[in-house]
């Protein structure tokens, strides 16, 4: 392009004044300026603090309150509540993107089996930090959830234990993302289940076997037998994936409506 030629030119989409609004509280809200629970000031005090008419303010409140960042009782006399970014929300949103790309259970799974041993080798070179924890406290709920015979609630913190495991890391951005697979994962082992009922002695004969191998893992872990925690936690995974994804259920779509 020669200093002769005239720069392209596109139209610059001023934003409304609802916006900028909401800009304003969102970033009061994410920066924690803003604390969860908290309550806004009343429309009338906004209004004349921000210069704006109320249909301004309102149309800012319905951005946020599609976000999730606040929530409106119409007619109440106190202000919009506050609410912090949720990862569920996220998550679920997430899971409507995947959905929409046709992505299957088994992919799903083959993902957490990419993440899973790589935080197991992370928590085996280092032993000192404590990690194990809060598995060795889960766990020993867990036990108690089989002998009550509760294993619905144990098949609930199957999700809660891989969820524990991953966040002793202390890596945020590796835990909310496996956050969203097992979210998914965990809608369809609840439906899976339903699909192929099992009776008691079956049900507990799995949670035990279950149950052993976390408490395998977290001993190898702790004593930072790295490649032998490694090699355990693939298998179980791929042991896992197999059961899961098994009898046609590894092509069904993941479902993150129902």
């Amino acid at each position: 392009m020669s200093d002769a030629d005239p720069l392209p030119i596109s139209r610059i989409r001023v934003p409304k004044t609802s916006e900028i609004v909401a800009d304003q509280i969102r970033a009061q809200v994410v920066r924690g300026e803003l604390a969860e629970g908290a309550f806004l000031p009343p429309e009338g005090q906004l209004m004349e603090s921000l210069g704006i008419s109320r249909p301004t303010l309102r149309e800012a409140f319905r951005i946020l309150e599609a976000e999730g960042l606040i929530s409106v009782v119409r007619g109440s006399r106190t202000g919009a509540q506050v609410h912090k970014p949720s990862a569920e929300l996220v998550a679920r949103y997430a899971g409507y993107v995947l959905e929409s790309q046709g992505t299957t259970i088994e992919d799903l799974y083959q993902a957490r089996l990419a993440i899973e041993p790589s935080v197991v080798r992370w928590l085996a070179t280092d032993r000192a930090r404590g990690a194990t924890v809060k598995l060795r406290n889960l766990l020993a709920e867990m036990k108690t959830m089989i002998d009550e015979a509760r294993y619905d609630a144990f098949i609930a913190n199957v999700e809660i234990f891989h969820q524990t495991l991953v966040a002793s890391t202390g890596l945020k951005t590796l835990t909310f993302l496996n956050r969203i697979l097992l979210n998914l994962a965990g809608k369809h082992q609840v439906r899976y289940q339903k699909r192929h009922p099992r009776n008691a002695a079956e049900r507990r004969k799995s949670a035990m076997v279950g149950y052993r191998s976390y408490l395998k893992l977290v001993d190898l872990i702790e004593a930072g037998d790295v490649e032998a925690a490694v090699a355990h936690w693939r298998l179980h995974l791929r042991n896992g994936n197999a059961t899961w994804t098994g009898e046609g259920e590894g092509q069904r779509i993941v479902d993150s409506l129902g």
